[in-house]
């Protein structure tokens, strides 16, 4: 009996051995931020405040990513920040701080209250409008101090609204387009109101030609500017007349009420408001020097950045102000958001805003930090390789050239070698030739591929080269003018040459939309150093409909770029690469009437053309289908397996469309409420090869499409839950064709399994792990609200999961069917990086088969790297590298020794 017990014991111990083995799964200490790095930002800036004479040194900034943050004046670091909600709920209205008003104001200033003056606040932010939220923040920790919110009758006409503070009241103003403005006081710190609302007339406002500099709120009409003090016991409507109808929109001056800037000149629509009217510039803001109120100027002149200080009372210079310096033009037209000097009255401290969405901090005539706030909004990516070094770029060159026979290939080498002893030698007497920028710069390719380039483009045109191991910055551009395409499509980053093809260098482009034009706009460059290429900005005069890049070329190892305009023609870049866009598909989706369009291009006698021969309409009988989300399959991904081994060692071959697009719509429904409709489209013949409906589901929707399978998120609102369903799609136990797919002779109706399963989280992104020949495990990229991303093998998210375990499941390998997802916290890769604002995951394959390189944007940016089937090409890095070299030297000696002896022996048997 004790036998059994202690056999028993036993078999627990070696069981709770194996499950603690297999639990602990995390990240080791030493592990943190050693494959990744994460960068922190705010976005661009709205408001600031600078305060250098304090004990404690801060900058405070509101942002249009609704954000409140205080950084360090010296280095730009950030102390704190607060990310309110999403717009419209969290979109800010106003942020007022508690300054040395005393010092800077008059009877018409709107500035705060000191701090910890009997007002009762350090800097409150106002947001949303229904409801809009005051809240009181502590400027040393950032914590919220105090909270009021109100609600508006009329939540539509709220949403024009504006706040303004003054002298410890907080003015809630509502227009009425050509009719009337309601003024409404409340106490700042306690949201109750002081009197009744007011309600002033004013035909002549409208939504955007009026603007609220303090307490006066005027508008432009021709070459009068009207206005009218909202604080006015009986208001009176004040005018004046300009000597020209301005060409510019009116702009208010920060810091003097009733100033505004019209055409780069400074106005004034209250006669008893002092400003220097003579005076030109881009940019305004008041402030002190030495116990002085002072205007300051900033403007551009020939990429010379000129700042200059005037006395308000006066209008004369302060030379102590005055800044010249040399302007980068890749941060764009620059704007004043604050300065502060010290008390010595040298080294003023400018903070501008630039055009490109950066914040600059500038401090006798040197840029003393910067923040590239623009990577907040980052709308494309890609991964580039880098070059190779000059050893292997020659034996690559030698490896292309003509081999021939032996004894030139011999020759070859020997030449080749004895030109690297020398470049060796030459470099070792100083007289070799020196290292080309991207070598100094260590941009050169590893053995691995993990090290490359990273090129993002952001929402405000501005192009980053960023290298992925430690984040630094080696290149930058702006493109000026540019935006996104119509329907919130994004601008396109598109690879039409890698560096695998040496001599040659890397080409990317750029596809934009014009903003004065609305017409395409084409940018070219290295993406390795930045520089233009093949021409650099080309504006075309037609609208793009649509793009996609064509096949290879063997001229040039170049794909050639395939744009088609609003009617329906086509065009390639470069030109002599259109004979590659004969016989090429392509397709363009409507959001706004749900309806997809299928075109065939054409290249004969010389020239292109192209012919509409499909049509799908997803509408719906009633036409209020709307088209939310569609989702092409990744043209880098490799497909390895063409099957799926059964348990009766049969195959289920999948069914593997490169032109299978997927569709997403979603419609009200008087029974249902809501309805989401999944489409599964052929985009070269435009048959629907499958389609599904979802009842009581609506947005946000997120797709994965992948190889043969679907996988997309959604609202359950029946049960108020998000859910993921995932599609399979198999040919069956025959495969029709095993070389090439043809659309036009498609095998039959393919076998679908679907599946949805329950997800304890709100799903913001979803992407692919992707390698560079698709043997590795695919896994699923689950970007959360919480700003967490969780690695989801497919085995969890399989169709084909077994409702009950039985042996036909076991032997698949397939995992039990339950409902709910684990989301354990071994399975987030950013563990405690947590991104705010979580938007988009981008992922592209390594050098390593193994290894899925992945970039995480939002209001942050982080960069890893992931392995799904662990890093089984990759050795461990406390892999016992003594212990096998002495291993193998025994063993080597060993064999020598039993070698010897064993000669030995046959020997003696011999002469025996």
């Amino acid at each position: 009996m004790r036998t059994r017990i202690s056999i028993w014991n036993g078999v627990l111990f070696v069981t709770s051995l194996l499950l603690v083995s297999t639990c602990v799964n995390g990240l080791y200490e030493d592990q943190i931020k050693k494959f990744d790095w994460r960068v922190q930002h705010i976005g661009a800036i709205r408001q600031a405040h600078l305060e250098l004479n304090s004990l404690s040194p801060r900058l405070l900034v509101s942002t249009q990513e609704n954000v409140v943050a205080v950084l360090e004046p010296k280095t730009g670091k950030m102390l704190w920040r607060q990310v309110l909600e999403n717009s419209p709920r969290g979109e800010l209205k106003l942020m007022q701080v508690g300054t040395v008003a005393a010092n800077i104001n008059d009877a018409e200033s709107t500035a705060a209250a000191p701090t910890n003056s009997k007002h009762g606040f350090d800097v409150f932010t106002v947001q949303g409008h229904a409801p809009a939220l005051v809240r009181g923040w502590n400027v040393a920790s950032g914590n919220l101090e105090w909270e009021w919110s109100l609600m508006p009758l009329q939540t539509e006409r709220a949403e024009s609204a504006f706040w303004f503070y003054k002298n410890g009241l907080l003015y809630h103003v509502i227009p009425t387009w050509r009719s009337h403005i309601e003024v409404t006081p409340y106490f700042a710190t306690s949201g109750h109101t002081t009197e009744t609302t007011g309600r002033i007339s004013a035909a002549w406002i409208s939504a955007d030609k009026c603007v609220l500099s303090g307490g006066y709120y005027s508008c432009l009409e021709g070459n009068q500017l009207i206005g009218i003090d909202l604080t006015a016991n009986q208001p009176q409507v004040l005018r004046k007349t300009l000597a020209e109808v301005p060409k510019d929109k009116l702009r208010a001056v920060e810091g003097i009420s009733g100033a505004y800037v019209i055409d780069n000149t400074l106005v004034s629509i209250h006669e008893a408001t002092a400003v220097c009217n003579n005076y030109k510039s881009n940019s305004f803001l008041l402030g002190k020097f030495q116990q002085r109120r002072v205007l300051a100027l900033a403007d551009v002149v020939n990429n010379v950045l000129q700042i200059r200080g005037h006395y308000v009372d006066s209008c004369e210079p302060v030379p102590e102000m005055t800044i010249n310096m040399d302007y980068p033009d890749y941060y764009g037209t620059p704007t004043l958001k604050t300065f502060a000097c010290m008390s010595h009255g040298k080294g003023c401290l400018y903070v501008l805003g630039t055009e490109d969405e950066a914040i600059l901090a500038v401090q006798q005539s040197k840029i003393r930090w910067v923040r590239q706030e623009s990577l907040a909004n980052i709308v494309a990516s890609e991964f580039i390789d880098l070059p190779l070094g000059d050893a292997e770029g020659t034996l690559e060159n030698e490896m292309k050239g003509n081999t021939g026979d032996i004894s030139s290939a011999f020759f070859r080498r020997i030449s080749t070698q004895a030109l690297q002893i020398k470049s060796i030698f030459l470099h070792v007497v100083g007289l070799g030739q020196p290292p080309s920028d991207t070598q100094k710069a260590g941009l050169v390719r590893d053995s691995f591929g993990l090290h490359k380039m990273l090129v993002v483009l952001t929402r405000s045109g501005k192009i980053f080269g960023i290298d992925n191991i430690n984040g630094k910055h080696h290149w930058q551009q702006y493109l000026r003018d540019v935006q996104n395409f119509v329907n919130q499509e994004p601008m396109r980053l598109l690879v039409q040459r890698t560096s695998k093809h040496f001599p040659l260098q890397p080409l990317c482009t750029i596809v934009a939309k014009e903003k004065s034009t609305g017409n395409g706009v084409l940018f070219r460059f290295n993406p390795i150093n930045g520089k233009p290429a093949e021409g650099g900005l080309l504006k075309l005069n037609y609208k793009i409909k649509q793009l996609t890049l064509l096949a290879e070329s063997e001229k040039e190892s170049i794909k050639g770029l395939l744009l088609l305009d609003a009617q329906n023609n086509v065009a390639v870049y470069p030109q002599y690469v259109q004979e590659l866009a004969h016989e090429m598909y392509l397709f363009t989706a409507d959001k706004s009437t749900a309806t997809l369009d299928g075109f065939f291009v054409e290249f004969n006698d010389g020239a292109l053309s192209c012919l509409p021969i499909w049509k799908v309409r997803l509408d719906g009988h009633n036409e209020d289908h709307q088209l939310i989300a569609i989702a092409a399959k990744n043209p880098l991904e490799h497909v390895h397996s063409q099957g799926r081994v059964l348990a009766d060692r049969s195959v289920l071959y999948k069914y593997i469309n490169p032109n299978l697009i997927a569709a997403v719509t979603q419609a009200t429904d008087p029974t249902h409420k809501y309805l989401l409709n999944t489409y599964l489209i052929d985009a070269v013949s435009g048959l629907i090869v499958f389609s599904m409906t979802h009842r009581r589901a609506r947005v946000p929707v997120h797709i994965v499409h992948s190889e043969n399978w679907l996988a997309y998120s959604y609202y359950n609102d029946k049960v108020r839950r998000t859910e993921i369903t995932t599609i399979e799609l198999y040919e069956g136990k025959i495969q029709a064709n095993s070389t090439v797919w043809s659309s036009m002779n498609a095998p039959p109706m393919p076998m679908v399994e679907r599946q949805s399963y329950i997800v304890p989280t709100i799903v913001e992104t979803m992407r692919e792990t992707i390698t560079e020949r698709g043997i590795t495990n695919k896994h699923v990229l689950i970007g959360t609200t919480s700003g967490a991303i969780i690695e989801m093998p497919w085995a969890l998210l399989d169709p084909r999961r077994p409702i009950t375990s039985n042996t036909q499941g076991r032997e698949e390998g397939a995992i039990p069917y339950i409902p709910e997802l684990p989301l354990p916290t071994e399975n987030i890769i950013n563990y405690n990086q947590t991104i705010a604002r979580l938007s988009n995951i981008f992922t592209a394959p390594s050098g390593l088969e193994s290894t899925c390189l992945v970039l995480a944007t939002g209001l942050d940016m982080f960069v890893t790297r992931v392995a799904p089937s662990k890093t089984f090409d990759l050795l461990k890095e406390d892999f016992d590298y003594i212990l096998i070299t002495v291993v193998l030297l025994a063993l080597t000696s060993g064999s020598l020794v039993a070698k010897h002896l064993a000669s030995r022996k046959q020997l003696k048997q011999a002469w025996k």
